[in-house]
């Protein structure tokens, strides 16, 4: 058996994702690499367990800076990707750490309930797998198209984490790192702590709502309210203060309320 350390990658933008081969070359040399991830684009899927009930697994060739990788893609939602590929392929060893991404668009605020990438990653660490979900920031118009990027700076910074990772155990109750990369940065660019935003940051408005409305004609795009901004969380950090964004993420979603008070309202 080998002594390396497994590294699963996947992703949300599909197979063919200039994204996931940033993240396959920013991990190359750190263990042994597998790649699963989604046949087609699969953004905005969330954690949904979604796919083509007759699909399977396919090898595809995947090649990374002269590195031949092995790699499987299959159609269906990233969560799914990741619980049949660590069925398949993991089932007697669980990997020392899961990568998602690199993303095609930040996963930021309240939007990341939505995010593909995301999902696959709490699938992982649903599992007890150390988990990164990593994403760029580009313009709106790039999420759904892989346009050229420049990941350079992503790929630092996910190397970073994932070394990092591989060789910490961090405290209970962080599942998984959320890591979101300015559009501008450099490996020279801080990083820092975030708190998830409660604010919801993409958006999809209807200019004149009405029932001959459809679904494609809402105006897609980012907005931040800078007044209730809270100074501490991801959003800032990525849009005001340009530095990296990292999250420690708990799959623990219960408020912080006191349940003494919820109970007093209740009652």
């Amino acid at each position: 058996m080998s002594t390396r350390p497994l590294i699963f990658i996947t992703n949300d933008d599909g197979i063919a994702s200039p994204g996931l081969k940033a993240a396959v070359r920013a991990v190359l040399g750190l263990g042994e690499l597998l790649v699963v991830a989604p046949s087609i684009q699969q953004t905005a899927m969330g954690r949904s367990f979604r796919g083509r009930k007759d699909a399977m697994l396919e090898p595809i060739a995947f090649e990374v800076d002269g590195h031949a990788i092995r790699a499987f893609h299959v159609e269906g939602s990233p969560a799914t990707v990741v619980r049949h590929g660590l069925q398949v392929f993991c089932n007697g060893r669980l990997p020392d750490l899961l990568i998602s991404g690199i993303n095609y668009g930040e996963n930021v605020g309240t939007s990341i309930t939505a995010s593909g990438t995301v999902g696959a990653a709490i699938e992982a660490a649903s599992m007890g797998i150390p988990a990164l979900a990593a994403a760029l920031q580009v313009h709106p118009d790039d999420i759904l198209h892989h346009g050229e990027q420049d990941w350079a700076a992503a790929e630092h910074f996910l190397r970073f984490f994932a070394q990092k990772r591989l060789g910490a155990t961090l405290p209970f109750d962080v599942d998984l790192l959320k890591i979101d990369v300015p559009d501008d940065a450099t490996p020279e660019t801080p990083w820092r702590l975030s708190r998830l935003s409660r604010q919801r940051y993409f958006q999809s408005v209807l200019d004149a709502p009405s029932l001959e409305s459809r679904i494609g004609d809402g105006r897609f795009g980012v907005s931040v309210n800078r007044i209730s901004l809270e100074a501490d969380s991801d959003i800032h950090a990525l849009v005001v203060d340009r530095v990296v964004a990292v999250t420690p993420l708990s799959l623990d979603a219960t408020t912080r309320a006191d349940f003494g008070d919820i109970l007093r309202a209740l009652t």
